[in-house]
């Protein structure tokens, strides 16, 4: 999953077994990417 460090802005993949912590910066904070994917809701 792909995360943004709220420091750097740079790209962060986590490991499975690694802690929440930016790989460049050493910063906790990190936000999720959302999807650019349009979802449409039915009107009934």
């Amino acid at each position: 999953m792909s995360y943004k460090c709220s420091r750097c802005k740079r790209d962060v993949q986590l490991d499975e077994y690694g802690g929440v912590r930016c790989p460049y910066c050493g910063n906790r904070v990190l936000l999720k990417e959302r999807s650019r994917d349009v979802k449409e809701v039915g009107v009934q």
